[in-house]
């Protein structure tokens, strides 16, 4: 993300608690999607309840009957401040980073993928086949 924007906006204290801890319980719950869709007005604070959960979800552990070493896989942020970015084809670059960094376990697969077909960092390549392929990361999510 662009320097201009960090540091990222958080949530002041003692505000949107019950909004918070409303997220904390649905991301808590592990038979929930865990997908959450905020949405608002320009300007509610819709960026920074996302950085602030996002924040929290970093640093968590998950019990050990899952087996996974973290919560959160990764994070990104769409701007209209920097609209170049915000583009499924920087998704995609952002994704792949943050998920080799948080699971080096899967490092060396994603290093090899990319080495294999560089043009999947291109921005201007589908989507559909940038996520086609992590298929080959599967099993480590499963």
């Amino acid at each position: 993300m662009a320097y201009d924007s960090q540091p990222h906006p958080k949530c002041l204290e003692g505000t949107w608690v019950d909004l918070l801890k409303y997220i904390h319980g649905f991301l808590d719950d592990t038979k929930k999607n865990q997908l959450l869709w905020l949405h608002g007005i320009a300007d509610v604070g819709k960026s920074a309840v996302a950085f602030t959960v996002a924040e929290r979800m970093k640093g968590l552990k998950v019990t050990a009957e899952t087996n996974i070493e973290k919560w959160l896989a990764g994070t990104f942020f769409f701007s209209c401040k920097h609209m170049q970015h915000c583009t499924t084809g920087y998704f995609f670059a952002m994704l792949v980073y943050q998920l080799a960094t948080n699971f080096p376990n899967i490092w060396n697969d994603v290093n090899r993928t990319i080495h294999d077909n560089p043009a999947l960092l291109d921005p201007d390549t589908p989507l559909c086949d940038q996520m086609e392929a992590l298929q080959t990361l599967q099993s480590f999510f499963m």
